[in-house]
Order: C-alpha cells, then sequence, then structure tokens
C-alpha cells in the first residue's frame, strides 16, 4: 500500500499510478488501484489519458469528478464497493466504454444521470447493491448491453424497456421485491424463487462478502441450524451440500474482479451450473 495514508484515505500520484499500470492479455493498459483506502477519486488520473481500463473498487469515494467524461480513452470502469452517492452527467462523455461496473454503492434512481444512455457501446453494466428502483428511460438506447445486474435493489417492477433491449442475454434481478400480478388482477410482494446457483472463487470476494457467505455455507452444512430430527430433512440438507463447492461461494459477488466471467441469470436459458 503506499505511502502517505492517513485520516483523510490514501493519497494518491501520478507516479503512483503509473506504477500501477500492467497489461491485459489483450494489450490494455489497466490501472488497479483496488482496496487502497482511497476516499477521494485522485483527479490527477484524468492526466493518464493511455489507460483503458481503471479499477478503484473496495475504496472509501464517495463523488466521482465532473469531469469525468474527459478520460476519454476508458473501455473497462470498476467502481464496485464505494461510498458512491451520485453519477456525473459526464459520464456520458466516455463513449468507448464497454463495461461498467457501479455495484456496491449507495446510489438511488435520482442518482442515475439521462446521459447513461449514450454509453450505446456498453456491454456489461453491474448496478447490483444499491437503492434503486427505476432506471433513467434513455437506457433505451443501449442497443449493445449484453449483461444487466440489478439484483439486491428496490424494485418492485422493472422498466419496460428493459424487455425490448435487442442484444440483452443475461439479467439479474435477484433480491428485489417485485409485483408479481395474479390471475385476479391483484399483486402481491413475492420473493423471486431461488432458481439458478451463482458462483464466483473466494479469493474475488470482499472480506465482508466472504465473512457472510462462508457463515451461510456453514449453516447449509450444518442442516440450516433448523430442528433436527428425522423425516424428509435428511434429503433436503444432502440437497443442499451438493451445491456447495470447494473454493467457490454462492450467491454471487459484486466483487468478482473480472467482468468477462461475471455469473448472472441467462434469460430463457437453462440455469448455469
Amino acid at each position: 500500500m503506499p505511502k502517505g495514508k492517513g485520516a483523510k484515505g490514501t493519497k494518491v500520484t501520478v507516479k503512483i499510478a503509473k506504477k500501477a499500470i500492467r497489461m491485459t492479455p489483450d494489450g490494455r493498459r489497466r490501472l488497479t488501484l483496488s482496496n487502497m483506502g482511497i476516499t477521494v477519486f485522485p483527479k490527477c488520473l484524468l492526466k493518464l489519458t493511455n489507460v483503458d481500463e481503471l479499477d478503484l473498487s473496495r475504496n472509501l469515494i464517495q463523488k466521482l469528478p465532473e469531469n469525468i467524461g474527459n478520460f476519454s480513452s476508458l473501455r473497462w470502469l470498476d467502481l464496485h464497493s464505494n461510498k458512491l452517492e451520485s453519477v456525473p452527467e459526464s459520464i456520458g462523455n466516455l463513449a468507448g466504454l464497454t463495461h461498467l461496473n457501479l455495484s456496491n454503492n449507495r446510489l438511488t434512481s435520482a442518482a442515475l444521470p439521462s446521459t447513461l444512455g449514450l454509453l450505446t457501446n456498453l456491454k456489461s453494466l453491474n448496478l447490483g447493491m444499491n437503492q434503486l428502483d427505476d432506471l433513467p428511460p434513455t437506457m433505451v438506447a443501449l442497443d449493445s448491453l449484453q449483461e444487466l445486474g440489478l439484483f439486491d435493489n428496490l424494485f418492485i417492477s422493472l422498466p419496460e424497456f428493459v424487455k425490448v433491449l435487442r442484444s440483452l442475454t443475461k439479467l439479474n434481478v435477484k433480491r428485489n421485491p417485485l409485483l408479481y400480478v395474479q390471475g385476479d388482477g391483484e399483486g402481491t410482494l413475492k420473493e423471486k424463487p431461488e432458481e439458478d446457483v451463482y458462483l464466483v472463487h473466494e479469493s474475488s470476494l470482499c472480506r465482508t462478502c466472504l465473512k457472510r457467505c462462508k457463515e451461510q455455507t456453514e449453516r447449509l452444512t450444518r442442516g440450516g441450524g433448523g430442528g433436527g430430527g428425522g423425516g424428509g430433512g435428511g434429503d433436503a440438507f444432502e440437497e443442499k451440500r451438493i451445491r456447495t463447492y470447494s473454493g467457490l461461494m454462492a450467491p454471487n459477488s459484486v466483487a468478482t474482479v473480472n467482468q468477462d466471467v461475471w455469473r448472472i441469470k441467462k434469460l430463457e436459458h437453462k440455469p448455469i451450473k
């Protein structure tokens, strides 16, 4: 961890940032400043115009600079697990962006700018684990979007335009209070049935998520902590034990390092095993 960490968090300089740049297998320049206690977006990063990918995940950043749209070379931006409460309108200037991860922040629907609809090259957008109940209608223009994460939010219903995103093949809406309309026209709040298994390697989880998932796994392998006994309970617990995997955690965390292997529900296909 760089020197200079104190009450105001880690101070990142251009020199530190340049040393953290690595080449990806496909020849892109990736700057990784994850889990460094950064509280303020380092504006010096905007000087690194040759960076294609930026990872500032697992920090304490509350606000993005208004001129983040000047980062015109970015193709991949990961800001998951921070404390963001808003997204500046200038993010719409990142026309080349293909992957954007804003999950596990403090975003409300009012904090999402309409300019998200300008990111027409976006293929993957992760908005899970926020406080969203709606999306900007301008997002209907995201014709290239293939993956959309909306899990662990406040959606009672999904925006109609989600159904017409022509490239969308993966959608995760788990753990939202979705309103299901019954035959008599009246709706009741129900949780969506657990249909799929979501797995990531435990090394991809932040400390909090890893602890929570291990506790859940222990409860399952002990029989869920339920009242013991005979009957068919043993079979049910055995089935749950079968669905645990060494080194992998379920359900999936937003803290996966590489969104290229992000596992989410695949529409109109069999569950991912």
